[in-house]
């Protein structure tokens, strides 16, 4: 049986079936996957019983949720207003830069994908981004290269 087929399944059986156990098992699939194809929300749609479509909106309004093949590393950058003020665009072309790619696109190597979300509540350190589910705060241009050089140097380790 295909891996995602069994972990919907498990996750089902362990969760149950009801409206609110959706999401789990949609973020158990995210955190295995790095998204969720279609394939996965067609199988999830069918332990549930409810329509593929639903299940489609409902991972469509998170913005967490990636619909779409994603790289190793998920650059989210916070597109609020206060970000925005302290230096947000600054953080931003310093990775597009960096990386050579724009928003919603992914490294050739597909080692990262550059997304920008909703608020990640820590306005008080402004700009903020987060790399997967690690969040990094009162970002300068510099600040990110240091950062991402880091994630660099770990896929050139696990490399040799």
């Amino acid at each position: 049986m295909n891996p995602i087929k069994s972990l919907i399944r498990e996750m089902a059986d362990k969760r149950g079936r009801s409206r609110e156990n959706l999401l789990p098992i949609m973020q158990a699939v995210v955190e295995r996957e790095k998204y969720l194809s279609e394939y996965s929300m067609i199988e999830i749609a069918k332990q549930f019983d409810i329509p593929a479509a639903e299940v489609y909106g409902t991972a469509t309004f998170y913005s967490f949720i990636e619909t779409r093949p994603a790289g190793q590393y998920i650059i989210r950058i916070c597109k609020t207003i206060t970000c925005a003020m302290k230096g947000k665009n600054q953080i931003l072309f310093a990775i597009q830069d960096m990386l050579k790619v724009k928003l919603g696109e992914t490294t050739p190597d597909r080692k990262f994908t550059l997304l920008e979300t909703n608020c990640l509540g820590w306005c008080h350190k402004a700009p903020a981004m987060m790399v997967n589910n690690e969040v990094y705060t009162e970002l300068t241009p510099e600040k990110v290269r240091d950062i991402l050089t880091g994630y660099m140097k770990i896929n050139d380790q696990n490399l040799n």
